[in-house]
């Protein structure tokens, strides 16, 4: 062989293996000029959408490449449309995450046909903001002072997004373990419109997360806490607010409290879609962990009255391992009583 074409050749076998070395290295995942798009599965003005609008203020510095992060409102079935959303048309490159309620998991386990048989553990995890603590509370206008007070007498008025939200299994918990009697109407966009209608008059009270609670309402003793599903409470919480745990007429109450209740450890979840590939959804994690523990945005909650309890991807999904090997007789109570 010439020198000249031992030389090309020589060269031309050292491209080759440079390019398939470069093939075989992992390239790192960057997200410079994309839109990273939370969708929140409620109107805006409550909770989830407050907790979303905080995280996106944070969340670009830690994500290589440092994208745009939008919120989105998606309502719909109880934040069901959004969740759904991630199996359908949201790209799958991780520019999309959802907030959504996490009552959908307790729904999957106990009427599963109505969330169309979906597994939470199907997703991948982004991570979860806050615990959830939550209440349940009457307009104080209405005089009443105690949960006794609250289930006794007439039917107890109450509105949800719709069937499967942690309010509606709150209430749905009152009615069957604790004797309240109630009456629920579905079909509010979110906590904003169910705030209105509480305050026209139009409903009784409602539950939800302490941290939601409008800072006046609370100030101004406009409501009055009468129970809580969590043991404690932030501090600023009254003291003496009856804990449903404690008010369990019988052994078998408590196993049946634990189905019905687990998902509100999962107070503020994120996720994204199982078919995002693995290295972008260890970017998101990373970043959704170092924005929910920087100083920054700590100092943010505190302003803002959003506390911060933040669980990792993997905190949650050993969480959700929990909710879904629950005992098959507590499950079968729980059933009957949020058919009821």
């Amino acid at each position: 062989m010439a020198r000249s074409n031992w030389f090309a050749a020589l060269a031309a076998g050292v491209c080759v293996s440079l390019a398939t070395a470069t093939a075989g290295v992992a390239q790192p995942v960057t997200f410079k000029d994309k839109t990273i798009r939370i969708i929140v599965g409620f109107g805006p003005g409550g909770g989830y959408d407050s907790y979303a609008r905080m995280l996106a203020r944070h969340l670009g510095q830690y994500v290589p490449g440092t994208p745009r992060i939008v919120v989105e409102n998606m309502p719909g079935a109880g934040s069901l449309v959004a969740v759904r959303w991630l199996d359908g048309p949201a790209p799958k490159d991780g520019t999309a995450i959802v907030a959504f309620n996490p009552g959908l998991i307790t729904q999957s386990i106990l009427e599963p046909k109505k969330v169309m048989n979906i597994n939470f553990a199907n997703y991948n995890w982004v991570g979860n903001l806050t615990r959830d603590q939550r209440i349940c509370y009457v307009w104080a206008a209405k005089g009443i002072k105690t949960f006794d007070e609250f289930r006794g007498g007439q039917a107890r008025i109450f509105g949800v997004p719709a069937p499967g939200v942690a309010s509606w299994v709150n209430i749905k918990t009152m009615e069957g373990l604790l004797g309240l009697k109630t009456k629920i109407i579905a079909g509010y966009k979110g906590s904003a419109d169910i705030r209105i209608a509480i305050e026209r008059g139009e409903l009784d009270g409602d539950c939800g997360a302490w941290s939601s609670l409008p800072q006046d309402w609370v100030d101004g003793k406009k409501i009055v806490p009468v129970l809580k599903f969590s043991r404690t409470l932030p501090d600023g919480a009254p003291a003496n607010i009856a804990y449903a745990g404690d008010l369990m007429k019988s052994d078998a109450d408590k196993p049946t409290l634990d189905v019905v209740n687990g998902a509100a450890e999962i107070g503020r979840p994120y996720i994204a879609s199982l078919k995002v590939p693995a290295p972008a959804v260890a970017v998101l994690r990373k970043a959704f962990d170092a924005a929910a523990n920087s100083a920054a945005m700590k100092e943010d909650s505190k302003k803002a009255r959003l506390p911060l309890d933040p669980m990792t991807a993997a905190q949650v999904q050993d969480q959700l391992k929990k909710i879904y090997s629950a005992p098959n007789e507590a499950v079968a109570r729980a059933k009957a009583i949020m058919k009821r």
